[in-house]
């Protein structure tokens, strides 16, 4: 069976999505080279590549469903020791997307495994040094931004290792 990896994210939009992948890139995190900023509602999954269109309309419906929100970005927080990971914290619109998370959860061809429970989040830095990420933690301690949420994105993985979107869903707008 052919298969293929997905995700869905909310992009962070400018000048705070630039402002932050900058600063992954800065804290040495190569990953900001090919992922913008963003909060993640599915973390990279394995589907059969036949489900898409069945994953298109899901997500379709999801987006339906829910109402354009506010984000509230504020301060650092990390998993560590747990995951080498900083992140700028989600300090309001946590329950939308935690909504949002379920709700794209729910299509029956996608079957993700979590190793975490869900935390909305910005990540900033991930398997950097520990130099790095205290750089990164007490640099962006004071960061803060609030920005409209008005739909998500479904990406594929391509060939060559980088995420390229498979379609855009607007919050409770039709086609």
């Amino acid at each position: 069976m052919d298969r293929t990896t997905i995700g869905v994210r909310i992009d962070i939009p400018e000048p705070w999505g630039g402002e932050l992948t900058a600063a992954r890139l800065a804290a040495g995190d190569t990953v900001a080279e090919t992922v913008p900023a963003h909060v993640t509602l599915l973390a990279p999954t394995e589907v059969a590549a036949a489900d898409l269109p069945e994953i298109h309309r899901h997500l379709r419906e999801v987006a339906r469903a829910q109402r354009p929100f506010t984000v509230h970005l504020r301060g650092t927080g990390t998993f560590r020791p747990v995951t080498q990971v900083v992140f700028v914290a989600v300090a309001a619109g946590i329950s939308e997307c935690e909504q949002l998370h379920e709700a794209v959860l729910a299509a029956g061809a996608i079957r993700a495994l979590a190793r975490f429970p869900y935390h909305p989040h910005v990540t900033v830095a991930h398997d950097v040094p520990a130099a790095q990420l205290d750089a990164t933690f007490a640099e962006l301690a004071g960061y803060e931004a609030t920005f409209p949420v008005g739909g998500f994105t479904l990406f594929e993985h391509d060939r060559d290792g980088r995420w390229r979107p498979y379609a855009e869903y607007l919050l409770a707008a039709d086609d």
